[in-house]
């Protein structure tokens, strides 16, 4: 409990710090955000206007402190482009982010650590050289270009997944189907990536002492490579997920735009041509607090796959 404790306290300081940079590098930036928004339209009256509407008219301590209560809070205002509350605009996207992140840290998981695995069980074998084959052009292939890649072969050739949207409001089913192919697009280079780790950890593990140990006492191969191998080889692969799915986060954007699916990346992309400051500010933080949120989560999860974490 002292662990988690401990870890949750940092995570704390890591939000604290993270939003101030946010807030930082959104009102030090070269140029006045409400001559920016307005845009053509720009006059030092309306100027005036939307800086009080935006409480940028206040010193910057007294800036920071409301920016921070009303991103605790949920209270981000009123976008200015859609003139709509934020917090509204980012309940009804953040589904379709949310469920295309998951199940592309899904398709990481399913391709990349069995192929890891396989790779390190049968080294040197073909087997071995096939699965780098494909993790290397999984890390050499760009993640658009696989969707594209993805839409001509399963959408347009075979016609097998849709291309376009999300399946809104045709069933649990449909929105899965819609899923298939952003979520391979977007998962298949970090599954690359798991797969190299995986057999580099795995590989590691096999060679210690302690593996010839259990292997001489007569246990089964099975259960060697499951209690002893993988268990101790899998810290490294948690560190490599938990950072593979702030990547899944940032890359959520590309995906929704070229499957044209509704979600925060897309937002995101809108709210920064559109100028819509106060939009902009909270999808930035959203972002940033899932981020950190999934690495408390992972650092919390290495003392359960190791006691010597738990124990440090």
């Amino acid at each position: 409990m002292q662990v988690v404790l401990g870890r949750l306290a940092r995570a704390i300081l890591t939000v604290v710090g993270a939003l101030t940079l946010v807030f930082l590098s959104l009102r030090l930036t070269p140029g006045d955000p409400a001559m920016i928004m307005l845009g053509d339209y720009a006059t030092e009256e309306l100027a005036a206007t939307l800086r009080q509407q935006l409480g940028l008219d206040q010193p910057l301590p007294v800036q920071f402190l409301v920016f921070l209560k009303n991103t605790l809070t949920g209270d981000f205002g009123m976008s200015l482009a859609k003139k709509q509350d934020v917090s509204e605009i980012i309940a009804g996207a953040w589904p379709y982010t949310a469920s295309l992140a998951l199940a592309s840290m899904l398709v990481t998981c399913l391709i990349g650590i069995p192929l890891g695995v396989l790779a390190a069980l049968k080294r040197g074998t073909v087997a071995d050289f096939a699965a780098m084959v494909i993790s290397l052009l999984g890390v050499s292939t760009p993640g658009f270009l696989m969707a594209l890649l993805l839409i001509y072969v399963f959408a347009y050739l075979f016609g097998w997944f849709p291309v376009q949207g999300a399946g809104e409001g045709r069933g649990v089913v449909s929105m899965l189907h819609y899923l298939v192919l952003p979520s391979v697009a977007l998962g298949f280079q970090s599954a690359a990536l798991v797969a190299r780790t995986t057999r580099s950890s795995l590989l590691a593990v096999l060679g210690e002492d302690y593996m010839r140990t259990a292997r001489a006492k007569g246990l089964p191969e099975r259960q060697v490579l499951r209690e002893h191998a993988f268990r101790n080889a899998l810290v490294p692969i948690l560190a490599v997920l938990g950072l593979f799915f702030g990547q899944l986060l940032g890359g959520a954007a590309v995906a929704e735009i070229v499957f044209a699916r509704p979600g925060l990346g897309k937002l995101l992309v809108d709210a920064i041509l559109f100028r819509d400051y106060p939009l902009t500010q909270a999808l930035i933080s959203v972002f940033l607090l899932g981020v950190i949120f999934v690495n408390f989560v992972t650092d919390t999860l290495y003392g359960l796959a190791d006691p010597r974490i738990r124990r440090a």
